[in-house]
């Protein structure tokens, strides 16, 4: 009988694990009325591991988070090249879980 723990890992025997000391940049897209600004490339904020990239991105208001976009080595199953969002989110909170 399993716990449902996330902890547990995947029912394949195989753990999950996310290198938080990867490589990783945070990139803001150029904004107006807090909406991307058309024809307007994102900006380096931040260049340093995925996880001070995840503190960063974590540091912004909610209400802004759709601005960012994280890029990183690819590390499936959980985390692709390009992160935005609840991705990002979801990953800052399994960063603090482990």
């Amino acid at each position: 009988m399993t716990s449902g723990d996330p902890r547990d890992g995947p029912k394949d025997g195989s753990a999950i694990h996310v290198n938080f000391d990867a490589p990783a940049v945070l990139r803001k897209w150029p904004s107006i009325d807090n909406k991307r600004r058309a024809g307007a490339a994102p900006y380096l904020l931040v260049d340093a591991t995925l996880d001070e990239c995840l503190r960063e991105f974590m540091a912004k208001p909610t209400s802004t988070r759709h601005l960012y976009e994280l890029h990183t080595s690819p590390q499936p199953p959980l985390v692709s090249a390009l992160l935005s969002g609840d991705i990002v989110a979801e990953l800052a909170r399994l960063r603090d879980f482990l």
